[in-house]
């Protein structure tokens, strides 16, 4: 059986989907954060409970009693731990949501790990760990010291956090960068979620940046893909790793990061032309300054992945846009 944290939440019941297509069992946990319409999550959940293999607990990865007796009671293979509390500009409003969740949550399936050995541990991080960095495509072999958000520092921290346990324990771990993911059953705080409400309302949608931001779109299924290639190559020590030059990346334990992008970087003026294209209406926009939280681009170096997986993301962003729109129009019959 796997665990899936987040089983609830976008990517997490995505991954769950295809685990189960898969002939996995899967047991998924999450808490059910109001921090975005929690029947989204519900209706989730719902399509995964009429599977056979699934099983859900409603659970809270801070509390750690909870997670210490998930963790005895279930003994699971694999862990895929996607849980955590999202948005970087949200981290301004209540920056304690993201302690609790992102870094105690993870200590707590970092403890479970430790306890019950499974063969491999695979958790999100994210693109915005690359922060202040510049140098394009962000590769996992640049050093990322510089966050621009509290999101942006947990996510950094969780890298670290796995780094020491795979280290002392030998746990067998991989850190995945995932970037700007989108697609059906997305998250409504996510532009793309956010721009076709609005443009269907005739509401105006705001560009930051002047519309000049770019961002390195990544549909959900290839995020997935990448996810489930990842969690059938557990990770193994690097020999070649050196701590006098030490790569981020690899480590003398059994410990990997690798980026999860489309390696295409879309303007986000030409990603509203885009939404505008599926839903055949224009949008009323407003170009303002860009936030102190957001990083002007993100472009991912994904070499690493296709050559020890086999694979890159690649869908065209026209092609996930429609099939976004088309699962918007019919979900909320828009």
């Amino acid at each position: 059986m796997i665990l899936v944290t987040g089983s609830a939440g976008f990517i997490g019941f995505h991954v769950a989907q295809r685990l189960l297509r898969d002939g996995e069992a899967v047991h998924g946990v999450d808490n059910l954060s109001p921090y975005y319409d929690v029947a989204l999550k519900q209706a989730r959940s719902t399509v995964l409970a009429g599977e056979r293999k699934f099983s859900f607990d409603r659970l809270d990865l801070a509390d750690a009693d909870a997670v210490a007796a998930l963790f005895e009671r279930r003994r699971f293979r694999a862990v895929i731990h996607l849980a955590a509390q999202p948005g970087v500009r949200y981290s301004l409003e209540n920056p304690r949501a993201y302690l609790e969740s992102n870094i105690t949550g993870f200590h707590h399936i970092l403890e479970g790990c430790r306890r019950h050995s499974p063969s491999h541990l695979v958790f999100a991080s994210s693109s915005s760990v690359y922060g202040l960095n510049t140098a394009m495509p962000f590769s996992v072999h640049q050093n990322v010291d510089h966050p621009a958000s509290l999101y942006a520092a947990t996510k950094k921290s969780n890298e670290l956090m796995a780094h020491s346990y795979s280290h002392i324990f030998g746990l067998p771990v991989t850190g995945l960068r995932l970037f700007t993911v989108y697609g059906p059953w997305g998250r409504p705080d996510m532009a793309l979620f956010q721009f076709t409400r609005s443009i269907l309302a005739g509401k105006p949608i705001e560009l930051y940046d002047q519309g000049r931001m770019k961002r390195d779109f990544t549909y959900v299924d290839d995020v997935v893909e990448g996810i489930v290639r990842v969690l059938r190559r557990p990770p193994v020590q690097n020999p070649a790793w050196r701590s006098d030059a030490p790569d981020p990346a690899t480590s003398s334990a059994p410990y990997r990061l690798y980026n999860i992008g489309n390696h295409s970087p879309v303007e986000l003026g030409r990603f509203v032309e885009i939404i505008e294209e599926s839903l055949g209406k224009m949008a009323i926009k407003r170009l303002v300054a860009a936030q102190a939280t957001e990083v002007p681009a993100s472009y991912a170096d994904v070499e690493d992945l296709s050559r020890d997986v086999g694979f890159a993301p690649s869908t065209p962003l026209e092609v996930g846009v429609r099939r976004f729109v088309e699962w918007y129009r019919g979900y909320y019959s828009a």
